[in-house]
């Protein structure tokens, strides 16, 4: 997330890390009046209204499955679209303002997933985030047919370690490079980054540029060489009086040194990072974030043109962002031009909450440029 530092004299106690939440779904019918108010006997017509024209449509041979997220209607379907990106037909309600494309819809007819460059994308969250941040995008992703792997940097997530113990931005973004370092030779993926996340991913792009093919920045630092995130944020952020009023430093060492982490004012998460995002995943940021280690924020970059510069960049601006102002965006995009921008109208600092399908599109399109 963006950051301006003033210096608090609070002390805070090392917390323990987040208890993972497990949800289970009990029916695929609420009993809420305020959810559901048809009676069984209005379902009863509404399911046979609903059979019959998917008879109508598709003919006899359809058969009748209660799965809300059906790919394909029978098996003579299945085998004709073998090897094509499978089209979505999940029953979840979608937002007016948020359509969702599916893949078969973005890609020419001729292009199936095996002629991708890579069809895996790993997904790198921010700075107090976790991989859980990503349910929906790994979710959209998976049904459409990619690979995907969602990373908990050091101290993030369920990552064991204390954020407080972080020193580098090595030791933070260790779980990324190590996964990218495991990686088959002449296999490669699609880096994303989110926020912070983006200082991790290039720092992986020029650890290891043969295993990326291509790099997307979603509202996230996309540094210069010899930058620190710290240097992004210092000047352009002086006017956020929100992020200031958020910010809580931590200092395990003592208040005579320097800060260890820095947390954030759960009272003010919606404002600066959720403000168009919807209430439930609001709830589930606030029980689930940690600390942000303090010195991966002061770490300058090292880039070559040679590694970091040969792999192709997007970046993907969030136009209601109140963490990262879509100004300082696209300050960063003037100064380290990618390949091309993306725009999300209406999205907040967290798009994979408040603009899952858009961004999911947007994803999807980077994944069919053709290599050069």
């Amino acid at each position: 997330m963006g950051l301006c530092f003033s210096r608090k004299s609070t002390v805070k106690k090392k917390s323990p890390p987040a208890k993972r939440l497990t949800y289970q779904w009990s029916s695929r019918f609420r009993s809420s009046k305020n959810e559901d108010s048809f009676t069984a006997q209005d379902r009863a017509l509404a399911a046979a209204i609903l059979f019959q024209q998917q008879l109508q449509n598709n003919g006899a041979g359809v058969s009748f499955d209660r799965s809300t997220s059906l790919r394909y209607s029978n098996c003579k379907a299945k085998k004709k679209n073998e090897g094509a990106l499978p089209r979505c037909s999940s029953s979840r309600s979608r937002s007016l303002t948020d359509p969702l494309l599916h893949p078969h819809q973005l890609l020419n007819k001729e292009l199936t997933i095996d002629d991708l460059e890579t069809n895996h994308f790993v997904l790198v969250h921010g700075g107090g985030f976790g991989a859980w941040c990503w349910y929906k995008t790994i979710a959209l992703l998976e049904e459409a047919g990619f690979k995907v792997t969602a990373v908990d940097l050091t101290g993030s997530g369920v990552h064991s370690s204390d954020t407080n113990s972080i020193i580098s931005l090595s030791q933070y973004a260790k779980p990324l490079t190590d996964f990218l370092q495991k990686l088959a030779d002449g296999e490669k993926v699609i880096l994303v980054g989110h926020d912070f996340g983006g200082a991790c991913v290039s720092f992986a792009m020029e650890l290891y540029p043969s295993k990326v093919s291509k790099a997307v920045f979603v509202a996230a630092t996309m540094l210069t060489s010899g930058q620190s995130s710290l240097d992004i944020f210092s000047e352009k952020m002086k006017s956020n009086d929100l992020m200031r009023r958020s910010q809580i430093f931590i200092y395990a060492n003592g208040n005579d040194k320097p800060p260890t982490a820095i947390d954030l004012d759960k009272s003010l998460l919606k404002d600066l990072l959720f403000n168009h995002s919807p209430a439930k995943d609001v709830a589930l940021a606030s029980v689930s974030m940690r600390p942000i280690p303090f010195s991966p924020v002061l770490e300058k970059l090292s880039l070559s043109d040679f590694k970091y510069g040969s792999i192709r960049r997007f970046y993907i601006e969030t136009t209601e962002d109140n963490a990262i102002p879509i100004a300082l965006q696209q300050s960063m995009i003037s100064q380290n031009p990618p390949e091309r921008v993306f725009h999300l109208k209406g999205a907040d600092h967290s798009p994979f909450f408040s603009k899952p399908q858009a961004l999911h599109r947007i994803l999807v399109e980077i994944s069919t440029v053709p290599s050069t």
